[in-house]
């Protein structure tokens, strides 16, 4: 299974970038996985904040094929303890998926049509974070989850 992750906007931290480069790596032993950068839309502050969700969001799906199963990482979504994450990761693996695309929006969420598209939602949290901080946290969350398929002592329990 091929897991891709499409964030919007590119990350200001050099420590964050580093910390998700490093979790990517750890991924990859597991599975394929990629890191997508949709670039920032131009001229925002002329754009109200249904116009850029309505921009990112085309960027978005033009990036999503019809057998991907996507879930977008939203604060409205299922929240998961780690465990469940990685049984939830488990099941899709074993249903012979060819690829896994999870979705860290701007900073005013996804669009409707995104919404439309989605097959899951999971919060990472009922706090709120920086679209750019999730990137770490989410990366960090998908090695756990991994390693605790793999009965692996990362995760303490």
């Amino acid at each position: 299974m091929n897991i891709e992750l499409i964030v919007v906007g590119k990350t200001d931290s050099e420590e964050v970038a580093s910390l998700v480069e490093q979790y990517a790596k750890r991924v990859n032993r597991y599975c394929r996985f990629a890191l997508t950068v949709l670039p920032d839309l131009r001229n925002t502050k002329s754009l109200s904040a249904r116009q850029q969700n309505r921009g990112e969001g085309e960027r978005i799906l033009a990036l999503l094929g019809e057998g991907d199963c996507v879930v977008l990482l939203d604060e409205r979504g299922e929240e998961l303890r780690s465990i469940e994450f990685a049984q939830w990761i488990g099941k899709r693996m074993a249903s012979g998926l060819r690829r896994l695309v999870f979705v860290i929006g701007g900073p005013y969420g996804f669009s409707e049509e995104v919404y439309a598209r989605a097959d899951y939602r999971i919060s990472l949290s009922r706090m709120t974070f920086s679209h750019q901080i999730v990137r770490a946290i989410f990366a960090e969350q998908l090695y756990r989850a991994f390693s605790i398929l793999g009965n692996e002592p990362y995760h303490h329990e």
